[in-house]
């Protein structure tokens, strides 16, 4: 069939900004942090005591009790965001055909902390002591498949696993859904839930995260000279994808088009970014393409940017090999800054602040940057947010593995 265009209509995001999108932007746009000192579990012993951590979240608001009790927090941070962009689309779900509705929600780390309770159960009661609901929480897919359920939404349904990728790959399969045929309507992104004892011991034990616990608030700091990693993030970002047709036919809201992706791999090292570049390069290369545009039409790009030593100053190479001259034009940034890494929640989150920043004309800052790194000398957005009138921008995740993808948007004209 002849592809069809793909637009934007819902948006939904649990972030440490806030629980909607309303939250979320004002958030960014203000430059606020959101990170916190851990208080839900003694830090006392970790090198890193502080997260960007969802404010005031209590499943109660959201699950009655025994559900709540039945659900991973990446899973309930998904379903609050899916819940959150399809009413945010306004579509009629008594007058769709549910049997074209896709459902694409990926998660890094999956039910990584149940199954850290469970294994806590299990040594303490033997086989007797773990759940019944031990593995249907702890699978990365159960998220998509929850959402399909309360919906009825019988399309296409799993879940892309690629680490700090994942968020971005499901909106990019997703994409493909639509524009090919598969499905009429998709609800996509990522979600995550690592803020617990193991979570924050098992990257401490990387040695990524930022140690900066006397100023947790300024701790995410990419691209700055005295960045020391990342800070760990959790929540959700989620998309409702349809047809262009389908949206004017019903007067909806549209935040923006789905103009094209590029996916691609390292082919390097299990954690450490490629130095050359070759992976991004070629996602970002293949981005630009995907959507028939030319590099220099690229106005704005929400970089991956973790606030770590090589990772910051990898993208920002490649950015320049891509670009040329042109990359000293761009309004780049790193949502980072005031998020943390939220992993497999990642590229949705930063999709749809890429996708805010051109339906309001607002690019979000960089934070936290004080001390020049002569290595990354592009313009990062830094302290304050940026008007500016843009057609096309870049959304970059990548992930452990060597897993890397770029999104490109399109500001929405008929």
């Amino acid at each position: 069939m002849t592809p069809r265009r793909v637009v934007v209509t819902g948006l939904g995001a649990v972030t440490p900004l806030g629980k909607t999108v309303a939250e979320f932007w004002d958030g960014l746009i203000h430059g606020r942090s959101g990170s916190r000192p851990i208080t839900h579990f003694d830090v006392s012993e970790f090198p890193t005591k502080f997260a960007g951590q969802i404010p005031d979240y209590n499943a109660s608001d959201y699950f009655e009790g025994k559900e709540s009790r039945r659900l991973d927090k990446f899973t309930q941070y998904a379903i609050v965001a899916a819940d959150e962009a399809i009413a945010d689309s306004k579509l009629d779900l008594e007058a769709i055909d549910k049997n074209r509705v896709a459902v694409l929600i990926g998660t890094g780390i999956g039910g990584f902390e149940v199954f850290y309770r469970q294994c806590l159960e299990f040594a303490d009661r033997g086989p007797r002591g773990v759940s019944p609901f031990f593995i249907p929480m702890l699978i990365p897919d159960i998220a998509a498949g929850h959402v399909s359920i309360k919906y009825g939404f019988r399309g296409p349904n799993f879940c892309a696993v690629s680490a700090c990728a994942t968020g971005s790959h499901n909106i990019g399969l997703a994409y493909d859904a639509v524009k090919y045929g598969t499905a009429d309507y998709a609800v996509c992104g990522g979600t995550e839930a690592p803020v617990f004892e193991m979570g924050v011991a098992g990257f401490n034990a990387m040695r990524a995260m930022s140690t900066r616990n006397e100023d947790p608030e300024t701790a995410s700091r990419p691209f700055d000279s005295t960045r020391d990693g990342f800070v760990l993030g959790e929540g959700s970002g989620m998309l409702l994808l349809e047809t262009y047709e389908s949206a004017i036919k019903r007067n909806a809201t549209i935040y923006a088009e789905v103009a094209g992706y590029g996916f691609s791999a390292d082919a390097h090292h299990i954690t450490a970014p490629d130095p050359e570049g070759n992976g991004v390069i070629l996602a970002m290369n293949s981005s630009i393409e995907a959507a028939g545009i030319k590099p220099e039409d690229i106005e704005h790009i929400n970089m991956h940017g973790t606030s770590t030593p090589l990772g910051d100053v990898a993208e920002t190479n490649s950015i320049k090999r891509v670009f040329g001259d042109h990359a000293y034009k761009i309004n780049l940034n790193s949502t980072k800054s005031m998020t943390g890494h939220m992993l497999g929640a990642a590229g949705a989150a930063e999709s749809l602040a890429t996708i805010l920043a051109l339906k309001n004309g607002i690019i979000p800052p960089t934070i936290n940057y004080k001390n020049p790194d002569p290595k990354c000398d592009l313009n990062y957005t830094v302290n304050e947010a940026v008007t500016r009138d843009i057609k096309y921008a870049i959304n970059n995740a990548f992930g452990f593995g060597g897993h890397n993808t770029s999104l490109v948007f399109k500001k929405f004209m008929e």
